[in-house]
């Protein structure tokens, strides 16, 4: 009896233990007076655009991102993006984010802590408008990108190297945006 019990609550203590494995990390959210602190907006007037991107928090519980994309002075791009830090990512790792979109294209970027002229790795995010949604990005499904093009030789995001990521618009559609976003968790996979 005294060993069923032993064998019942290792079992017990296993199940437990992988199911906090399990349990997504929050690596952003929006309700503390602070959140805009780790927050930047870099648009393509870096390169002599003049679009528009700002964002905000609604409420102290969302991160709006909006503002107008212009296409004007060869710009067409608009970010917002974490302050540097690092996120600890780990290989096989899944970012899920909760977004409310206007029904465009968006993309999550990962940037790295080298100096890279505008490289950053990129998944897609397809917005359903006015609709929140969670959207699952495996680290190994981001391709590399420099000013926008794919980068074929660069290998896959190396998770350590990351230390920002963000949001960025450049679907080549002049016009206003909006994206709204109330967290960004991290999923890890499961340790075997």
């Amino acid at each position: 009896m005294k060993s069923a019990c032993i064998v019942g609550c290792l079992a017990l203590f296993m199940v437990t233990t992988a199911m906090a494995d399990d349990k997504p990390q929050v690596l952003f959210e929006f309700t503390g007076a602070d959140a805009s602190k780790e927050w930047q907006t870099v648009n393509d007037g870096v390169m002599g655009g003049v679009s528009e991107g700002k964002f905000k928090i609604i409420d102290k519980k969302t991160l709006e991102f909006f503002g107008t994309l212009s296409l004007e002075n060869n710009g067409g791009f608009a970010s917002v993006r974490t302050k540097a830090k690092k996120l600890g990512l780990e290989k096989g790792d899944v970012l899920v984010a909760k977004v409310r979109g206007d029904g465009r294209e968006y993309s999550m970027n990962l940037y790295l802590d080298k100096p890279l002229m505008a490289f950053s790795y990129r998944a897609t995010v397809q917005t359903k408008k006015d609709e929140w949604i969670e959207v699952k990005l495996p680290l190994d499904k981001f391709e590399a990108t420099s000013f926008g093009r794919v980068v074929k030789d660069a290998g896959a995001v190396k998770p350590e190297e990351v230390n920002a990521l963000g949001f960025l618009l450049g679907d080549k559609k002049a016009g206003p945006f909006k994206l709204e976003v109330e967290w960004i968790k991290l999923v890890r996979a499961a340790k075997e």
